[in-house]
């Protein structure tokens, strides 16, 4: 198993992937044991009951090889507990959880590979009662995992209710731009107008000046100069001189 796989599996034990897991395990568990109760109500002579015992003994092997996977990940955690964000008490119930496991398929294989109906009975027996006391470990540890994740879901919500809030801030700054923007819109077309009737104002003046220059004549233009040059004089004199 590569450590991102463990660190997956043991730092976030509320995901969906390791609550599988666990459950797999445990729903394996009680197939196995019914399989096994209704291999003891077949006749040891037939065809079934041999099938039965086969199915049995693999299922074993499935489920020990998933536990053993579930041991090493919790041994992985157990040389740097904080690092996982795990304390002793929660590997410790996990260490209960799949020693509990192991030992209610060992003692199927056991029984199984007995041979022997009564001494199997007496083991499933054995079992069944272990299995009892184990169910109540299990729904204990998968409400326990339920509220964390409830918990994450909880901490998960305000970070989503305080990033939010943080956009809708942001939205109202940009609002206020987009405000301010248009109006320097408004104003830079007004301006522009502005700009463009006076410039048609201008040409319409030179036009008129130019046509009375050219009906004037020479004359005319000397005399318009003359007349320019002396209002010039008179109203430099009355501004700077009185």
């Amino acid at each position: 198993m590569r450590l991102h796989q463990v660190y997956f599996l043991l730092c976030y034990p509320w995901s969906s992937c390791l609550l599988s897991e666990y459950e797999v395990i445990y729903i394996q568990i009680d197939k196995l044991q019914s399989t096994f109760h209704r291999r003891e109500q077949t006749a040891s002579n037939t065809g079934e009951y041999v099938h039965l015992t086969k199915e049995l003994l693999t299922s074993c092997e499935s489920i020990e090889w998933q536990v053993d996977e579930l041991e090493k990940t919790i041994l992985v955690a157990s040389r740097d507990p904080a690092y996982y964000g795990l304390d002793e008490v929660e590997l410790s119930r996990r260490k209960k959880w799949t020693g509990s496991a192991r030992n209610q398929v060992g003692t199927v294989r056991r029984a199984v590979e007995k041979g022997k109906s009564n001494s199997a009975a007496s083991k499933y027996q054995d079992t069944s009662r272990t299995n009892l006391y184990s169910s109540q470990d299990n729904d204990d540890f998968i409400s326990s995992e339920s509220d964390r994740q409830q918990l994450l879901m909880r901490q998960q919500d305000e970070e989503l209710d305080e990033l939010s809030a943080g956009v809708q801030r942001i939205g109202g700054v940009g609002l206020t731009i987009h405000e301010e923007l248009s109006g320097q819109e408004r104003i830079l077309n007004d301006l522009s107008l502005e700009m463009e009737t006076t410039s048609n104002r201008l040409d319409f003046v030179q036009k008129r000046v130019a046509m009375v220059m050219k009906k004037a004549g020479i004359k005319g233009q000397i005399m318009l100069i003359v007349f320019l040059v002396v209002l010039f004089i008179i109203l430099f004199v009355l501004v700077f001189l009185t």
